[in-house]
C-alpha cells in the first residue's frame, strides 16, 4: 500500500488532473519540486539545470488550481487529506534538512 497519494490540477479543466504515488512524505516533497524544476525547464528550455527560491516554488504551488496529499494513516488504516499550507511546510522541512546536510562536513 502507498504511503503517499499526490493529486495535482496544473489547469483549470479536468483534463490536467495528475496522479502520482510515493512511499514517503519526503519522497513526495522532493517530486514537487522536481515538477516545479520540469515547470521551469519548459518556461527556460536552453537552462540544463534550474534554480529557483523557495518562495518561488510556494507561489507556483499557490497558483495550482488544485493540489493535494493523501497520507496513508497506519492507526486507522486510512488515509488523510493536506492541503497546500501542509504541503508548503513540509516542502520547507525537507528543503532546510537538505541544505542543512550539504552544509555539514564530510566525516570520513
Amino acid at each position: 500500500m502507498s504511503d503517499v497519494i499526490l493529486f495535482l490540477q496544473s489547469e483549470i479543466g479536468s483534463e490536467t488532473r495528475t496522479r502520482f504515488i510515493y512511499d514517503s512524505v519526503k519522497e513526495c516533497m522532493e517530486g514537487i519540486c522536481k515538477i516545479y524544476e520540469a515547470h521551469l525547464m519548459q518556461l527556460n528550455p536552453n537552462v540544463q539545470i534550474p534554480t529557483f527560491k523557495m518562495t518561488q516554488l510556494f507561489e507556483f504551488i499557490d497558483h495550482l488550481p488544485d493540489i493535494k496529499c493523501f497520507v496513508f494513516q497506519r492507526n486507522t488504516k486510512t488515509y488523510a487529506s493536506f492541503n497546500k499550507n501542509w504541503i508548503k511546510e513540509k516542502i520547507h522541512e525537507v528543503l532546510k534538512c537538505q541544505a542543512t546536510q550539504r552544509q555539514l562536513p564530510n566525516m570520513n
